[in-house]
């Protein structure tokens, strides 16, 4: 851990005094955080630096592939975590392939392998999903997971990566870094793969959908068919014209006779009209030995006053029309 001005420690170390001025001096071997381990006060540090970095930001992860192809484990090939991954990976997702990147996971050695190998899986795009991890151990054993490097390597890595490190109780840095963080090794390579069982049901249920779907559709098409099939048009296609043509022709003397009756109403409309116009007309009163006297202009004469002597006019009579000139007026008193 980094000591802080006003942090209180236990230190470990001899003392000595100083001649020339009397003062004591303290030789400090080791210095561990009064009541807490010097690896807690290191992981907090740490965590909180890296936080403030954006780290940790939820944005920045990356959705894990349903179906990957290739899968890279980054862990001890020795260990116990190693083989559980294996075969539950085998079990439920036997078509992924899994490349074993080795590597150690506990001492000073680690953290650099560790971060060297995601790097290597990343440049040369070993896998589609990385899991970095291993089994179980005191906070001492999976500290190589709490190293900087190693933050700055799952964080920078294109793949997306599954921490997998100890047990459910153990957090350490790479599960905040991580894209998703098991609870143990065997809880990774879960997380990693879908279930064969599962998908294998899964594509029974819709190939049992998609069957019953189709047998509906032909049932139906069937029905129709057999309409179709029973239809006069296809069982007798002559009869089927013949009854057409009669149809047709028996519309065709229906409009005729309609269009018949709709003259003669209208035609009789047409001479009662024709009739009343001719009582109506002023010539027609001429035939009952009336005439009509008119003005040079046209004005029809209907008072004395209207002419005076010497002016010429027209008379209409039945058969002709007569021209006259005044010769005197006589108004009737």
């Amino acid at each position: 851990f980094r000591p802080e001005n006003g942090m209180k420690v236990i230190a470990v170390g001899k003392v000595s005094v100083y001649p020339r001025d009397g003062a004591y001096q303290l030789y400090c071997v080791s210095l561990t955080v009064d009541g807490v381990g010097d690896l807690y006060v290191a992981f907090e540090q740490l965590k909180k630096k890296l936080a403030a970095q954006g780290l940790f930001d939820p944005a920045h992860k990356k959705p894990l592939p349903r179906y990957p192809g290739r899968i890279g484990i980054i862990t001890s090939s020795a260990g116990a975590a190693v083989h559980d991954m294996l075969r539950i990976l085998n079990k439920r997702y036997p078509l992924s392939r899994v490349y074993l990147l080795p590597v150690r996971v506990q001492g000073a050695q680690a953290p650099g392998e560790i971060a060297s190998a995601i790097r290597y899986a990343n440049y040369y795009r070993l896998a589609d999903l990385l899991i970095v991890g291993r089994g179980g151990g005191s906070m001492e054993d999976l500290w190589a997971f709490n190293d900087e490097q190693v933050a700055l390597a799952i964080y920078q890595s294109q793949i997306p990566v599954i921490s997998a490190v100890g047990h459910e109780p153990d957090v350490t840095i790479s599960d905040y870094v991580a894209d998703l963080r098991a609870a143990t090794p065997s809880n990774a390579a879960e997380l990693a793969v879908p279930d064969r069982d599962a998908l294998r049901q899964s594509l029974d249920a819709q190939v049992s959908t998609m069957a019953a779907a189709l047998t509906r559709q032909l049932k139906a098409s069937r029905q129709h068919l057999n309409a179709l099939a029973a239809s006069p048009a296809l069982q007798s296609p002559t009869g089927y014209l013949e009854q057409r043509a009669q149809q047709v022709l028996l519309l065709k003397n229906r409009l005729i006779s309609a269009q018949n009756q709709s003259i003669a109403v209208r035609k009789q409309k047409y001479i009662a009209a024709a009739a009343k116009l001719d009582a109506m007309s002023p010539l027609k009163v001429l035939t009952r030995g009336y005439s009509m006297t008119q003005r040079e202009d046209g004005t029809v004469v209907r008072s004395v006053s209207q002419v005076e002597p010497g002016e010429r006019l027209r008379i209409s009579l039945e058969d002709g029309t007569l021209r006259a000139t005044v010769m005197n007026k006589e108004a009737r008193k």
